[in-house]
């Protein structure tokens, strides 16, 4: 970031400090009352709108005067000012130009839609898109639809959504809101904010709105970033959990670029009415779901309300979290989160190496990262051990031997624990993929900044 003394922080500080003015003196003149609700996932309240989808890519983003989170102009004066740093962005870049495809000149009809779309097959029954879990991924706009790809309109199906909890890092309120019936569905949005000063002006800049809640996760200690992307979409026959790649940004989910993304949806049918299910007898991905609810912040009406739906789908499936911060206590917590909580959960599966694949050979794994230069042979050999159903302990005592080298087993001990490393490192070297879009093929998908 710039220097505090820049004039470019300084002509930025004041359009801020004047656009939030001019935000909160409107804000101010027609907030209407709050009214104190609960918020939960079991509302069995169904919503219709008369609006009809359309396949075509959106028009471009209209110009506008807004201000404030909701807005535009913040954001563009931001966008101005880290271009003329040439500061590199976690998110991909915004595009200069873009060449699509050829598109046919035919009108778009239900043959374009995904096969999985959401159907109700009569009173009663329902037809659950994604019952068993499915992973999709996102559609690049201009590009033929396959089957296998999905828009954000598909996973959100607001029509029908009486609650959304939305996390990502990155956020495109205004376009967001355009996807959502924002009328008749309650919105909780997880967003980061490192000051209490940054939560208040996040709160002002939504007074309006009597039906969105933000919820802030901690930021205190080690943390420095909330990087967690969920979707809790609450429907009137079922919950949808998705776990997307895309941030909540137009490029992100292909509307405004190439950038094709993934996410896991499925769809877990609510219980019948009075019929809860206690924690003790859900999953573990239910369980592993709510206690990274918990240490999200996420008010705890909404969390007690998945008890109201069944997760026995999930049976085998496991939710991975990553969690910020230092991990301690009798209940070792560190066991349920990061990579130690990878190999927690590959052990749970049986999928543990010496279960399901022998020791001795190399297991495939494909990693998919958006930094090369911060991959070391040391973070691979953790996401190694994490695959072949280690929590964490191998890693751990090759670090922190109690042996001292006058001990008479130091020396065996040394030379078990190196013949181990090199044996993780040539098994690396002959089932680790690592995927990386570089410099020379990102060009010949258009024109962008790679």
């Amino acid at each position: 970031m710039a220097s505090p003394g820049s004039d470019d922080d300084d002509d930025l500080e004041r359009a801020i400090q004047l656009s939030l003015q001019s935000a909160q003196q409107d804000a101010e003149k027609t907030k209407p009352e709050k009214r104190q609700q609960i918020i939960n996932l079991d509302s069995d309240d169904e919503t219709t709108v008369d609006e009809t989808e359309k396949e075509t890519p959106p028009p471009a983003a209209r110009t506008a005067v807004s201000t404030g989170m909701l807005g535009l102009d913040r954001k563009a004066m931001e966008q101005e000012r880290l271009a003329r740093k040439r500061k590199a962005s976690i998110s991909p870049p915004p595009m200069r130009k873009f060449a699509r495809p050829a598109q046919s000149t035919s009108t778009p009809s239900v043959v374009d839609a995904p096969k999985t779309a959401h159907r109700d097959s009569g009173p009663g029954q329902t037809d659950l898109a994604f019952p068993n879990g499915a992973i999709k991924k996102t559609w690049a706009f201009g590009y033929p639809r396959q089957g296998d790809d999905i828009k954000l309109e598909e996973v959100l199906q607001k029509n029908e959504l009486s609650l959304a909890v939305l996390s990502s890092f990155q956020w495109d309120v205004d376009w967001l809101l355009r996807k959502l019936n924002t009328k008749s569905t309650q919105l909780v949005f997880v967003m980061q904010a490192d000051t209490e000063d940054a939560k208040a002006q996040y709160r002002r800049e939504t007074a309006t709105m009597s039906n969105l809640r933000l919820c802030f996760p901690s930021m205190e200690g080690q943390i420095n970033c909330m990087h967690s992307k969920l979707m809790l979409l609450s429907y009137p026959t079922h919950l949808r959990v998705a776990v997307p790649t895309a941030n909540l940004v137009s490029y992100d989910w292909g509307e405004t670029g190439i950038m094709e993304n993934s996410v896991f949806l499925i769809d877990l049918p609510r219980l019948p009415s009075g019929q809860v299910m206690e924690e003790i007898e859900m999953t573990d991905f239910a369980k592993d779901l709510m206690y990274f609810l918990r240490a999200m912040g996420l008010d705890q009406s909404i969390i007690d309300s998945l008890h109201h739906f069944d997760f026995s789908a999930t049976l085998d499936l496991a939710f991975v979290h990553t969690i910020g911060g230092a991990h301690v206590g009798e209940d070792e917590p560190w066991r349920r989160t990061g990579y130690c909580g990878l190999g927690r959960a590959i052990s749970r599966l049986g999928l543990a190496s010496g279960a399901s694949v022998p020791d001795e050979q190399p297991l495939a794994i494909e990693y998919i990262t958006s930094s090369v230069g911060s991959l070391t042979m040391d973070f691979l050999s953790v996401l190694y051990l994490a695959a072949q159903g280690d929590d964490g302990m191998k890693d751990y005592n090759w670090r922190n031997t109690t042996l001292s080298k006058r001990d008479k087993t130091y020396a065996a001990h040394q030379k078990q624990k190196t013949d181990a490393q090199e044996k993780i490192r040539k098994h690396i070297e002959e089932g680790f993929r690592i995927y990386y879009p570089s410099q020379d093929t990102e060009p010949e998908r258009g024109d962008v900044d790679a």
